[in-house]
């Protein structure tokens, strides 16, 4: 199974408005491991950032000047998430951009989801947590992943946290706390991420009443079947052979 933890950066708030995207992050998971292959661009945007963009990223114009545009990324940004499913927060206004840059480019391009399959792990997040806030920062605090070095947002590092929400929204701990598939191609590409979510399992208690009921219930199995499931070998007796 490949999955793509997906983020942008813009302008502003709203494509509508002319508004573009300066920065594309994105993080493969193979069988819901991070494999290290990930993709990661600045884009010139040609358009002025919207009053407070930029305290949000900490991107400027200047730095964004001798960047690529997204018509010079699309082809390979298209390949790399291409029949891939994709986790995004939010996931309205990611593919709202993108698909605007698309439109952009000409109808050869299509649509995002003529490509892919999308998970949106804020609309997840909101029937897990009804009436609370559910940002990434919130689910963050919640759900105990480190974003400590989130000063700013960030498309690639905002990936990589979302990765780790969105395991802990859908999987066994045992699943948290993981290591890259592929360790060396990790290390070169710098872009490994981690969580240490790790929750105590639930402690099941039981009354005295309710062992008792329980006792009660494998008597009968044992009655009908020879043996319960639940028996320890040593426990098992063997069944009687009728003579031939």
């Amino acid at each position: 199974m490949r999955q793509i933890i997906l983020d942008t950066e813009t302008t502003g708030l709203e494509w509508r408005k002319g508004n573009r995207i300066v920065e594309l992050g994105a993080v493969e998971l193979l069988e819901r491991r991070p494999s290290g292959n990930n993709f990661h661009r600045y884009l010139k945007p040609d358009c002025d950032f919207e009053p407070g963009a930029q305290e949000v990223t900490g991107l400027t114009l200047e730095f964004l000047a001798d960047k690529p545009a997204f018509e010079d990324v699309v082809d390979e940004f298209l390949a790399f998430i291409d029949g891939a499913e994709l986790i995004i927060h939010n996931a309205q206004f990611d593919l709202g951009f993108l698909d605007a840059e698309l439109a952009r480019l000409g109808e050869g391009y299509g649509r995002i989801l003529d490509r892919c399959t999308v998970i949106d792990t804020l609309v997840m997040a909101r029937e897990r947590y009804p009436g609370q806030r559910n940002s990434l920062d919130a689910l963050c605090k919640r759900l105990g992943v480190d974003n400590t070095h989130r000063q700013l947002h960030g498309a690639l590092l905002d990936s990589q946290i979302l990765g780790e929400v969105y395991l802990a929204l859908t999987s066994g701990q045992e699943e948290i706390g993981f290591a890259p598939l592929e360790s060396e191609a990790a290390a070169g590409a710098g872009v490994a991420f981690s969580t240490s979510v790790l929750l105590p399992r639930p402690r099941v208690v039981a009354t005295a009443s309710e062992l008792e009921a329980h006792e009660a219930r494998l008597a009968k199995l044992r009655k009908k079947a020879g043996r319960a499931l639940w028996d320890a070998p040593e426990e098992i007796e063997a069944p009687a052979v009728a003579a031939g």
